[in-house]
């Protein structure tokens, strides 16, 4: 119960003391600072990298270094914590609280994307002549690659749900099967975008064709990445489940994994329907009254 003690023992720095309460206290941690140096350095050279300057592409890379070895770092910190003990029925409740409020955050962060791109196709400037898509540009078909990465992420999403059931029944070899398909379906996904993303920029659909091709670039760029990050969370369960740490009725980075990764197939269904099918189909144009 959140209000009631719990006697633990609490580690660090070579020392160890009971403690009355079932909350963790975490120790000093270097991550903060060193991940905060590495998101500096990754977004500073990333402008500078746009803007030309020759430092630009080197400076982002070392970013994404720091950010990556912080990642590394910090979760595997965060799991000592956990098999220490520290992480008792209350802790793990704040984490998962956590996580629902950073996907929380997400949504929002997605829905300014949809307003944009909605804005742009429904509420065009009338200042100045307009055409939906842009004069030229022939938008991605719906029914080719994106409906078939569609089926590949709701499938992923049937796997991971698999894998959780696995867990709970505690079938780690299962888990790990089921896991391991999951990242494997990830990767298609991705390769499938990339080669969409070739495919277009060829035939002249790119990230300055007006409104729509910006806004189309920016949400499904950004899903691409949320792919990518949650392939990589769910390569570390998958790891996880390979040396059965999972327990039963304990396993929060997993469930942290498995929603972020229904939030991610959420996304999609929404960019497929309204971006990739509603938009791709919509056609209009304005002569512009300035």
């Amino acid at each position: 119960m959140a209000g009631s003690a719990a006697t633990s023992v609490a580690h660090g720095h070579g020392h160890a003391h009971e403690v009355k309460h079932p909350y963790h206290l975490v120790d000093p941690s270097p991550w903060p600072f060193v991940g905060s140096v590495g998101a500096l350095a990754l977004t500073g050279g990333a402008v500078m990298w746009m803007h030309g300057a020759p430092a630009g592409k080197w400076v982002t890379l070392v970013g994404f270094a720091i950010i990556f070895f912080t990642m590394f770092m910090w979760w595997r910190d965060v799991l000592a914590e956990s098999y220490s003990g520290a992480h008792t029925d209350v802790v793990s409740r704040g984490l998962r609280i956590g996580m629902i409020l950073f996907i929380t955050s997400e949504v929002f962060f997605f829905f300014a994307f949809f307003w944009a791109f909605f804005w742009g196709a429904l509420v065009p400037p009338e200042t100045v002549p307009a055409k939906w898509p842009p004069e030229g540009v022939e938008p991605v078909r719906t029914w080719g690659i994106p409906f078939l990465n569609t089926l590949i992420l709701l499938t992923s999403g049937t796997t991971v749900t698999w894998a959780h059931h696995a867990i709970k029944q505690n079938d780690q070899q299962t888990a790990f099967k089921a896991l391991l398909l999951t990242v494997l379906l990830g990767l298609t996904f991705t390769g499938f975008q990339v080669y969409e993303y070739i495919h277009a920029y060829h035939e002249g659909f790119t990230l300055q064709s007006g409104m729509f091709g910006s806004t189309f670039y920016m949400a499904t760029g950004f899903h691409g990445l949320h792919v990518q990050i949650g392939t990589v969370f769910l390569i570390v369960m998958t790891m996880r489940a390979w040396y059965g740490t999972f327990k039963p009725d304990k396993h929060v980075g997993f469930e942290a994994a498995a929603w972020y990764w229904h939030f991610v197939d959420v996304v999609w269904l929404f960019l497929f329907v309204w971006v990739y099918w509603w938009g791709g189909s919509l056609r209009w144009e304005t002569a512009g009254v300035g």
